[in-house]
């Protein structure tokens, strides 16, 4: 009953939030000639801060309309390229004749379906852009789908990226961020191993969870400590009526959301507090840098049950991939067998999510692959978020990402200045 609880809640908070609303146009209308005494302005700050933390929050928008190449702002697009029923690619597609004559690499971006949209990354493809043809998955939230489209777990999303990669290759660079370092790293093994020629040239993973047992963080040390079946009995839940995917098994993206927001408590309430000062300050752009990045981080998403908990039984419990024992659909998984896809890895130093090392260990496990063909970054001070998103990816990892796929891709053509290189570290 999980998830009719939490849609009941919201049902009962509605009165409550049309109250709210309507109070904080009548205190803010410019009509009132109260609006700027100091009462109106910590109850209109009360209000609004109310209506930011009870509100549901759909799905936002990337909001790319254009970026800059050679100081030309050029427009931008966004085309579907590829879709199944639990997934899709998007296109950022720039204005041709902007571009033409560029070698500029294929970067498909893999989000990661854990809880949040895709536009989580917004700042990730943003920054990439002016320098790459960029592509990203778009996944579906599991409530939306109806239980007639059938199941979704690991090995179908393996399957996923590997019919990306054929569908946007062979000449396409791969980036994958936190949770699905460790499907892509397995399809690529696979692909390598069938010497598909739509292997990737690069495949680039960033905070990801391939071998949870290097510097173990607290998400790590819960599930070791609880298991796959207390996650099974106490957070997987069905779709209630009246979403499209009715019936669905699902872990909902509140309760992924519950967790997050638990491990830092202070931080978010800080963050609370802190909005309601700028907005009776009157501090407009800090209170919309607060309502954007939470507009995001609030919007949430379901993963199918059969998906979360394989994840968790997989990669958290059992540690199969760096033991050498995972399989796809029976078959083992060879990260040995990577020799053609070259190899970066990038973890932030302050991560509390996938902790230093556990990207890192991809290398290990890639053994035959050449010295030449591997790169690591470790980011000073960068948290989880900070590795994939803010200035220290805009101006320190991203550099040295598109630099790693420049050494390791076509070059037939001049680079456009937008393009910058980063210095190596091993």
């Amino acid at each position: 009953m999980l998830y009719q609880f939490y849609e009941l809640n919201h049902a009962a908070m509605m009165p409550l939030r049309v109250a709210a609303e309507f109070n904080l146009w009548a205190l803010r209308h410019p009509l009132n000639p109260f609006t700027e005494t100091p009462g109106a302005k910590s109850w209109a700050a009360a209000l609004e801060v109310f209506e930011n933390v009870t509100r549901r929050y759909g799905k936002p928008k990337f909001g790319l309309d254009e970026t800059e190449i050679d100081g030309r702002a050029v427009p931008v697009v966004e085309r579907i390229v590829w879709e199944r029923s639990f997934g899709r690619v998007i296109h950022f597609e720039r204005e041709p004749s902007a571009v033409r004559g560029l070698a500029q690499p294929k970067l498909l971006i893999v989000a990661p379906m854990s809880g949040h949209y895709a536009t989580l990354l917004r700042g990730t493809v943003e920054a990439m852009l002016p320098h790459c043809e960029v592509y990203i998955t778009d996944w579906a939230d599991a409530r939306m789908v109806p239980l007639a489209l059938g199941r979704f777990d690991l090995n179908d999303y393996i399957d996923y990226v590997i019919e990306m990669c054929r569908a946007l290759g062979p000449d396409l660079h791969v980036l994958a961020v936190c949770q699905p370092s460790v499907p892509v790293f397995a399809a690529v093994a696979l692909m390598n191993e069938d010497k598909d020629p739509a292997s990737p040239l690069s495949m680039t993973l960033m905070g990801g969870p391939i071998d949870t047992r290097e510097s173990p963080t607290e998400v790590n040390r819960l599930a070791t400590e609880r298991g796959t079946e207390w996650y099974e009995r106490h957070v997987i839940t069905t779709v209630p009526f009246p979403y499209p995917g009715v019936m669905r098994r699902v872990y909902p993206g509140f309760v992924q959301l519950s967790g997050f927001m638990a491990m830092n408590l202070d931080r978010h309430m800080d963050a609370h507090w802190d909005f309601f000062d700028h907005l009776v300050k009157g501090d407009g752009e800090s209170a919309q840098k607060h309502r954007e990045f939470y507009d995001e981080y609030l919007s949430v998403m379901d993963m199918t049950a059969e998906f979360y908990l394989q994840t968790v039984d997989e990669v958290f419990v059992r540690h199969l991939l760096p033991k050498g024992e995972f399989m796809h659909r029976g078959r083992p998984v060879r990260p040995q067998a990577i020799t053609r896809t070259a190899l970066m890895t990038v973890e932030g130093e302050k991560d509390d999510i996938s902790g230093v090392g556990q990207t890192r260990a991809a290398h290990k496990l890639a053994s035959a692959l050449a010295p030449s063909m591997r790169d690591h970054w470790e980011q000073p001070g960068a948290g989880h978020y900070g590795v994939f998103n803010g200035s220290r990816w805009r101006e320190e990892i991203a550099p040295r990402v598109r630099a790693f796929m420049d050494r390791h891709g076509a070059q037939s053509a001049p680079r456009t200045k937008a393009a910058g290189r980063g210095q190596r570290r091993k």
